[in-house]
């Protein structure tokens, strides 16, 4: 039997695909599909579905089964080629992301990957492993179900990130928390950019953040394997349909939820969501403007909820807080808790050392 080695995004995508994270999905698309979901955000039967899952191969062919090779080499499953095509990549960059410029991350990994693909179900011998850091957080959807119903939640909101939750994201995560029984803190730990901050110093941060900041009986950590597309608003729809099939009743989409640089408008990934039917969905999106800290009401707001002008605004960015943690320089306690400050300084600190070693 033939063998293929996963990219670490394909290895994601297999966990996922073999976890019922991508359900209706058994297997990686073939031409109709990919088609139907880059033209429609729908499958060919109408079911939303804004992001294809395919898998590029220079490798197998139709009628053949291919032991699939996990990103770390470990054997986990097998797929049964039962359709080779070729993909438009520009299109698919295009529709998808809706930009075909090489400088966005999600656009420069689809050109890498290649336009010869293979489709088929999967078989799944194993689930890939994950570093310490992550593993005592991998849950199967239908293990976070049973969570739920452990906990008495009947209805739950789930919120994506790939930050530290920092004082904006706790506000909104609160807010909504007084309307549902229960808050998922589901970050990716799949493949990021260079620049993002690791998933081992994530978890960290959110550990310490929940211990600290939240009650424990109505929160639960858990981390979904996929790998960012940084596609904007399709990534919204995407992360919201995972969500559900992890048994989320509700979904938090704030600014520029799964964006990058300037390739979407502020609230795109809001706005998508009017184009999809909710019973379709399965899951109800909890819209939230940009929280910050006033400096008027003395507490965290939005301009919902706000008088404050842009100079009573507390707001860093992500570049200038990378700044800051370059320089040993703790961000203001109104942007993040001093805690996880502390944890991103060290952390900071220790990656200085390690490149100044290794040059």
């Amino acid at each position: 039997m033939s063998e293929l080695a996963l990219t670490p995004r394909q290895t994601a995508d297999f966990e996922l695909l073999a976890n019922g994270g991508f359900a209706p999905l058994t297997g990686f698309q073939g031409a109709a599909e990919w088609e139907s979901v880059v033209n429609t955000m729908r499958l060919p039967d109408g079911s939303p579905w804004p992001i294809p899952v395919t898998l590029p191969s220079p490798s197998g062919e139709v009628g053949e089964t291919l032991r699939l090779l996990g990103a770390d080499g470990t054997v986990l499953g097998t797929i049964t080629v039962e359709e080779v095509y070729e993909r438009d990549l520009r299109h698919e960059a295009e529709l998808v992301y809706r930009t075909s410029d090489e400088a966005h991350p999600g656009v420069a990994a689809l050109y890498r990957e290649g336009a010869r693909t293979v489709a088929g179900p999967i078989s799944a011998d194993a689930l890939p492993g994950h570093i310490d850091a992550v593993a005592p957080y991998v849950l199967t959807p239908a293990e976070s179900r049973q969570a739920f119903a452990e906990r008495g939640w009947k209805t739950v909101v789930g919120f994506q990130t790939r930050n530290p939750i920092h004082r904006a994201h706790e506000y909104i995560t609160k807010a909504a928390l007084e309307g549902v029984d229960g808050l998922f803190i589901h970050p990716i730990v799949g493949e990021t950019k260079d620049d993002d901050i690791p998933a081992h110093t994530r978890m960290r941060c959110y550990e310490v953040l929940i211990e600290r900041y939240y009650p424990s009986d109505r929160v639960l950590l858990g981390v979904n394997p996929a790998a960012m597309r940084y596609a904007g608003p399709r990534e919204a729809i995407f992360h919201a349909i995972v969500r559900r099939n992890y048994g989320c009743t509700h979904f938090i989409v704030g600014r520029d939820h799964a964006g990058v640089g300037d390739y979407y408008g502020t609230y795109d990934a809001q706005k998508i969501f009017d184009e999809f039917d909710p019973e379709k969905l399965g899951i109800e999106p909890l819209m939230f403007d940009h929280a910050f800290y006033c400096k008027i009401t003395k507490g965290m707001a939005t301009s919902k909820t706000s008088p404050a002008g842009p100079e009573d605004r507390v707001f860093l960015s992500g570049t200038k807080v990378r700044e800051m943690l370059r320089a040993g320089e703790r961000p203001p306690e109104e942007f993040t808790r001093p805690e996880v400050a502390d944890i991103l300084i060290e952390a900071e600190r220790s990656a200085a050392d390690h490149a100044s070693v290794s040059a």
